[in-house]
């Protein structure tokens, strides 16, 4: 395999504004280990689920304003984590660049495909009329659902597109789209060993 495999790629953010704080580590070559805590409890349970899925090591350490509502601090931390997936890729040399997975969880089932392409973008659809409004574990929003993974892939510079197939249950639905992003962005991070520099025609991702 090529000598990229060698070149760490981490990242260490923080980002502190007047409505949260956010301390975030990542190691995209890492096992699935991960220590989160947004003082957001669902939202911890699906960045668990980021970092299993797609074998990255992610620590997070968050606190906000969530006695207003989840949204700040939500928000605040896909950004930081969008920030730290940019600066761990560099150069993006050696990587497969696309991934794409199709996930169930029980009678939920979503589709996820994501090029690792610096030009941001978000095509985010089929979640069930009102999902946007339900309350899953009480605190987190169905609608920050889509709100955390355009804030990931803007400040990623990830082409993304997110399709939910099925679903019923609101919970599982938006754990079967993480795990299907995370899924996805595994196979996009990947070293190639076939792949010699940038993979693309312009010579630059």
């Amino acid at each position: 395999m090529s000598s990229l495999a060698l070149t760490p790629r981490t990242a260490n953010r923080v980002r502190g504004t007047s409505e949260s704080t956010v301390e975030l580590e990542l190691n995209l070559d890492g096992t699935g280990a991960s220590r989160i805590d947004t003082s957001v409890p669902f939202f911890d349970h699906m960045l668990t689920a980021f970092a299993k899925h797609s074998l990255t090591d992610l620590t997070v350490r968050a606190s906000g304003d969530t006695h207003i509502d989840a949204h700040h601090t939500v928000e605040d931390v896909s950004i930081v984590l969008g920030q730290a997936i940019l600066e761990a890729l560099g150069d993006k040399s050696g990587i497969s660049r696309y991934g794409d997975a199709l996930v169930p969880l029980d009678e939920a089932l979503a589709q996820a495909v994501v090029d690792i392409s610096g030009r941001p973008y978000l095509v985010h659809e089929g979640e069930p009329v009102g999902f946007e409004h339900h309350l899953i574990g009480g605190h987190f929003t169905g609608s920050l659902v889509r709100h955390s993974f355009e804030a990931i892939a803007f400040n990623a510079g990830l082409t993304v597109h997110v399709r939910v197939l099925g679903g019923r249950d609101p919970h599982h639905i938006a754990e079967a789209e993480y795990k299907a992003f995370a899924r996805a962005f595994r196979q996009a991070k990947a070293l190639d060993p076939l792949v010699d520099g940038i993979p693309s025609t312009k010579g630059a991702l």
